[in-house]
């Protein structure tokens, strides 16, 4: 039964990347593939799928263990359901933050964001390396609270199925009672842009209100478009190449570290940081934006 939802859903995913470059082809809606852009997401999701396949017991293994020494035990209820909504969101949230500001699991995500192409498309690049350095960890208080692993893995399925149709240009804005509460294509690109305006804002997955709350939150602004990818964009269409980058960067500054607290710094700070302050991370990128901003002479009035 898994299986065949998941084939399904495999299908269904591939058939509405095919729709879309399709009508965008046309012109029908907004939309634009490259054909090596768009093999290398999917080659990246082949690749996450075999890695998660692998390292399945070590995720499902750890949320075993928590739901073993629980302190709950919430039940099935549909009460219990929309709790974990809510707390499986929030910690989506969390989990997607820290992916931001610290470079261990930037390493491990920045491959999601490294295309500079924007559809369907763009989802499926997802991480090799995830599990392996423990991003499924923050889960772990749910399972402590007495949600069941099944549960639990349950619920981040829904919604990264959610999240699946955020990323694309076709869709513009939604109400603005929708806009206020729930994840949408616009908050999304806003997460996917290399804008300074942009940088590591809207984390959310379904919802955008923890955003709004947490002070992450940034609309998308019609007089300065998106520019997709990264502030240093990958040149390579290699899967491997987009997997490992950012780990095998890591790598070098670390072979010139000269202390403990930089190699600290150079693992866990935010990615870009460097011992002389000299480095290039969102908060000095965004200080030098809105410094400019300062500076521009307001035009004359009329």
């Amino acid at each position: 039964m898994h299986l065949s939802l998941t084939y399904w859903l495999l299908l269904g995913r591939l058939s509405a990347i095919g729709l879309e470059a399709w009508l965008g082809a046309y012109g029908v809606i907004r939309a634009h593939y490259t054909w090596r852009d768009t093999w290398a997401s999917l080659a990246m999701r082949a690749g996450n799928v075999a890695v998660n396949i692998a390292l399945a017991g070590l995720m499902f293994g750890g949320l075993q263990f928590a739901y073993a020494h629980r302190f709950l035990t919430m039940g099935s209820t549909v009460a219990a359901w929309v709790l974990l909504a809510l707390l499986d969101d929030f910690t989506y949230y969390v989990f997607h933050r820290i992916s931001h500001e610290c470079r261990f699991w930037w390493a491990a995500h920045v491959n999601h964001h490294s295309s500079r192409e924007y559809n369907l498309s763009t989802a499926a690049r997802q991480s090799w390396t995830g599990v392996a350095v423990g991003t499924w960890m923050p889960w772990i208080p749910l399972a402590f609270l007495g949600f069941t692993p099944a549960m639990i893995l349950t619920m981040q399925g829904i919604n990264l199925f959610y999240q699946f149709w955020l990323h694309t240009e076709a869709v513009r804005r939604f109400p603005a009672w929708f806009e206020y509460i729930f994840n949408t294509p616009s908050h999304h690109r806003v997460h996917h842009a290399s804008n300074p305006r942009y940088l590591d804002r809207n984390y959310g997955g379904a919802l955008i209100i923890w955003d709004r709350w947490f002070g992450t939150f940034e609309s998308e602004n019609d007089e300065e478009p998106v520019t997709y990818g990264i502030l240093h964009n990958v040149s390579s269409y290699n899967p491997f190449v987009i997997a490992f980058h950012e780990w095998a960067a890591m790598a070098r500054d670390l072979r010139h570290a000269k202390s403990l607290r930089e190699v600290f710094g150079l693992i866990f700070r935010a990615p870009g940081w460097r011992a002389d302050g000299a480095g290039e991370t969102t908060a000095s990128v965004r200080a030098g934006w809105q410094q400019s901003a300062r500076n521009v002479p307001a035009l004359p009035e009329p």
